[in-house]
């Protein structure tokens, strides 16, 4: 007897419908076939116990798991469910009705308990464009799966349980999560507020333009200047994720395994910052399994970059193409994936190793030949990728010290100027598939959305001759005037708007030796 038994297979963030036949005929031994991994080979062990421990037997004669289609590479144990349930069906021990109605997924413990598998959200969308029925997993992975709605997610705790559900023997409630409200009550919850850095008006100003144009910064600054304090709170400025994106971003995290049963869905913008020892690999995605990286983790949200010249240098080239692109390409020999990557970019650097080679009071103990090696770490094509170039500066102890914390302006109210920016750059890109903000504009726009009068073109043109600026530079100047002057509310760019941007490349020759 043959069964057939649906379930799915992760490339990336598209997943592939997996079909499992299992038949029981005359033998002695087991054999998956398929293209299996080592995980899916392995489970062999983990259905026999399951299956026993459950009160049932496994068949002593040949039992044949094929994995459709034999071309796709089959990884992690989330098929020992549906290989269980297949066997059971096909040696006549329980009689599931509708079996092909159901997508299946789920790892096996040696009791037979259901344990969680990574995926499910966008498994769980596959499942419904294939118009099945419902999908079965795990109970810690339910409301992971249940954001999606039309189809009926079934939670499940053992073996059993998915018997007795197949045979309707057994009802279990499908889980129900209202995506809209649960998304509206989270998509505020902020622990951060920009009304507690005291100073630094410069620093936030750089802050506001950048969120509102989704433009990269580069912060150059003494220790303890609130570099970091800073970066951490531009997710309280930055404008609120759409359904669409939180979808997006939760997709990323359901591969990566780094959703909580607890959370469902991702309603606030990532915010990653990882160490500077991390690798190439860890940073962009990939392995023998290619896993997404800090880069697609930090999709929709903020990369931070906490000590830039500390990080190794060919794994701060890795993000050129990304930065670039959005999205990052991991070639194998027999597969390519795709992981999307559209992160705004937010990284801090002292001027020197010691730190203090621009602080206005502490002298500098570095030589001009190590602070030039210190600076060189960061190569010129990657500067040129990072709109704005900031200094921050020591904050006195009169501004530190000042209890009148009331003056200083709310994330609340820095955001409302971000958003209203925003939707100004969303109705001028409205045709525009792939641009949503300034920083995307593309080359061929550029001169189309960013004109400019004679006299900022001069202010340009002294600009571009004094700090040798490349091309890039002059396209990311003019992006940044785009954005002042969305910001202020103003159709055209002046010359003021062209100031201010260029101000913000300035750093390039008044920090850098």
């Amino acid at each position: 007897m043959v069964s057939q038994v649906y379930s799915c297979s992760v490339a990336g963030v598209s997943p592939k419908l997996v079909t499992i036949e299992v038949c029981v005929s005359n033998g002695t031994k087991m054999y998956i076939v398929g293209l299996p991994d080592s995980a899916v080979r392995e489970s062999q062990q983990r259905i026999e116990s399951a299956i026993k421990n459950c009160g049932y037997y496994m068949p002593r004669e040949k039992v044949t798991v094929n994995l459709a289609p034999a071309s796709l590479k089959k990884e992690g144990a989330a098929f020992d469910l549906p290989i269980a349930l297949g066997i059971l069906q096909a040696s006549g021990q329980i009689n599931a009705q509708q079996l092909q109605d159901h997508l299946i997924l789920g790892e096996l413990s040696l009791s037979g308990e259901i344990r969680p598998v990574q995926g499910v959200l966008p498994i769980t969308i596959k499942a419904r464009k294939l118009n099945l029925k419902s999908i079965l997993l795990c109970k810690q992975n339910e409301k992971e799966g249940a954001i999606i709605h039309n189809i009926d997610v079934i939670g499940l705790e053992t073996l059993e349980d998915a018997v007795g559900f197949l045979e309707k023997k057994k009802h279990i409630t499908p889980c129900v999560v209202d995506t809209r409200r649960l998304f509206e009550e989270q998509k505020h919850e902020h622990t951060t507020d920009f009304s507690n850095i005291q100073g630094q008006e410069n620093v936030k100003r750089a802050m506001e333009v950048a969120c509102a144009g989704g433009h990269n910064v580069l912060l150059i600054g003494v220790p303890g200047s609130g570099k970091t304090m800073i970066s951490s709170q531009l997710p309280s400025i930055l404008p609120p994720l759409s359904l669409r994106e939180a979808l997006e971003t939760t997709k990323i995290y359901s591969v990566a395994g780094q959703l909580s049963s607890a959370e469902g869905l991702i309603s606030q913008r990532p915010f990653r910052a990882p160490h500077h020892t991390i690798s190439s690999t860890a940073l962009v995605g990939g392995g023998t399994c290619p896993m997404p990286g800090e880069i697609s983790l930090a999709h929709n949200g903020v990369l931070f970059l906490d000590e830039l010249p500390e990080f190794q240098k060919n794994a701060l080239e890795t993000l050129r193409q990304p930065i670039e692109s959005h999205e990052i390409v991991i070639a194998r020999a027999k597969q390519r994936i795709t992981y999307p990557a559209n992160f705004m970019l937010v990284a801090s650097m002292n001027p020197c190793p010691c730190g203090y080679y621009t602080h206005p009071n502490k002298p500098c103990s570095c030589s001009p030949h190590i602070i030039q090696k210190y600076q060189s770490k960061i190569s010129g094509p990657l500067l040129d990728r990072i709109d704005i170039h900031i200094e921050a500066a020591p904050v006195s102890f009169e501004k530190l010290s000042s209890e009148d914390v009331g003056q200083n302006e709310t994330s609340d109210v820095i955001q409302k100027r971000v958003i209203a920016a925003r939707e100004i750059q969303k109705e001028r890109y409205k045709n525009y598939e792939h641009i949503h903000c300034n920083a995307a504009i593309s080359a061929n726009l550029l001169r189309e959305v960013c004109r400019i009068g004679d006299t900022s073109k001069l202010l340009l043109k002294k600009a571009m001759e004094k700090l040798n600026l490349s091309a890039r530079a002059y396209n990311r100047i003019l992006k940044l005037a785009r954005t002042i002057a969305d910001l202020a509310g103003k159709k055209d760019i002046d010359t003021s708007h062209v100031a201010e941007a260029i101000q913000y490349r300035s750093l390039d020759k008044q920090v850098m030796v």
